[in-house]
């Protein structure tokens, strides 16, 4: 070939080989599609679960002798990890990722002010 881009293919391409090449990149996509699944079921999994943990450290910080400041952002983290998990179950999951990062890291300043 010379490199232009309207010369033709070498004469040993077969019609027959690029159609089952294009069968094989149709059976790789499934693959993806289910791992996208998973991705997404994960992140609001762990969305919930983070929030009701974050809620469950609210109310029991609430009755206790904490600062208002520990519950209030308890609170705000279960906010922002029920937001996550929202955004996993809509197929965001780089962002559900980062503000499951960021709900956790709300989370953890109010136990360092407990």
């Amino acid at each position: 070939m010379s490199g232009r881009a309207d010369s033709d293919p070498p004469p040993d391409t077969r019609a027959d080989d690029v159609a089952g090449l294009d069968e094989e990149r149709a059976g790789r996509a499934g693959d993806g599609e289910g791992e996208a699944r998973r991705a997404r079921w994960a992140a609001a999994g762990a969305g919930g679960v983070l929030a009701l943990a974050g809620v469950a450290a609210a109310l029991l910080r609430v009755t206790g002798s904490a600062p208002a400041l520990v519950p209030a952002a308890y609170a705000g983290g279960a906010v922002v990890c029920g937001l996550a998990g929202v955004l996993g179950l809509r197929g965001r999951t780089r962002r559900a990722l980062w503000l499951l990062v960021a709900g956790l890291l709300v989370m953890a300043l109010g136990d360092h002010f407990d």
